[in-house]
């Protein structure tokens, strides 16, 4: 017989397709919780229906009451509460931030099970630079918010991973092409699901692809890094020298120049003894 849980909030991630995806542990603490916090129960009524568990579901949504979040925090202080999103990780551009905050502010226990997650599903599969990744979200809806944002983030040396829905991937990408010209972009969708795919390339590539065959389903869009610049030539290498020589020393040029350039400083330094 499993040892009844204790009192708490239990964040449970829930399959992003495949149903087989959820885990032993998350199945164990949905049947031991006294209810379960979800955006959508007829969504979540489909899962437990699957899973064969009879459950009190309360609807928690991004437009839920202050009172209604109170209601599950008196709750978990008492009981084992669990928190789930429609799909994937609860927090993770899904409610729940303001609950979890609040019940570590009011000292009531936490407990996150890992599960399965649309971003890491799709930065695993892109192909794209793993080593470093930000996850922003979702892309504003008005066509200036959006290219204000790719701009800001355009010289982050970091693969960037957005999710996206189906109707405004066209304008994401054409944002993309405009704002980061060059980058290698990858459209991730219907992850884990039987039509699963992720296709690579150009942002102009993806558009043109994507006029021709309207994506369905859930998206995840990933725009690789900012290529190395192109090393300088010895007319802007010795133009660099000539500008820092007019008020440095060779050594001090050779230095300067050096750290703008990533150049070898005693090579650099020759050279402006030369150009002195």
């Amino acid at each position: 017989m499993p040892t009844p849980l204790e009192p708490g909030l239990y964040i449970v991630a829930t399959p992003i397709g495949n149903l087989g995806d959820i885990t032993p542990r998350a199945v164990e603490i949905l049947r031991g919780v006294a209810a379960i916090a979800c955006e959508d129960t007829r969504i979540t009524g489909k899962l437990l229906h699957h899973l064969e568990i009879d459950a009190r579901m309360i609807r928690y949504d991004d437009h839920a009451s202050e009172a209604t979040r109170e209601h599950l925090l008196g709750l978990a202080a008492e009981q084992p509460l669990a928190l789930v999103s429609d799909a994937g990780t609860p927090l993770i551009s899904d409610p729940g931030f303001k609950l979890v905050r609040e019940a570590r502010g009011r000292g009531i226990a936490v407990t996150s099970l890992p599960g399965p997650s649309a971003l890491v599903v799709a930065l695993t599969l892109s192909g794209l630079p793993s080593d470093r990744f930000l996850f922003a979200g979702f892309l504003p809806n008005k066509a200036k918010a959006r290219t204000d944002i790719l701009a800001e983030l355009a010289s982050l040396k970091a693969t960037l991973v957005f999710y996206e829905t189906a109707p405004r991937l066209l304008d994401s990408l054409a944002a993309v092409a405009e704002v980061l010209p060059g980058r290698e972009v990858a459209v991730a969708r219907e992850l884990t699901k039987k039509f699963e795919e992720c296709r690579s390339g150009s942002p102009e590539e993806l558009a043109a692809h994507y006029a021709a065959h309207p994506p369905k389903g859930e998206i995840v869009l990933l725009v690789g890094p900012p290529g190395e610049a192109p090393a300088p030539g010895e007319a802007d290498v010795d133009a660099l020298l000539r500008a820092a020589l007019q008020t440095e020393k060779a050594s001090q040029a050779a230095a300067q120049v050096a750290k703008a350039t990533g150049l070898d400083r005693k090579a650099l330094y020759a050279r402006a003894m030369e150009l002195k």
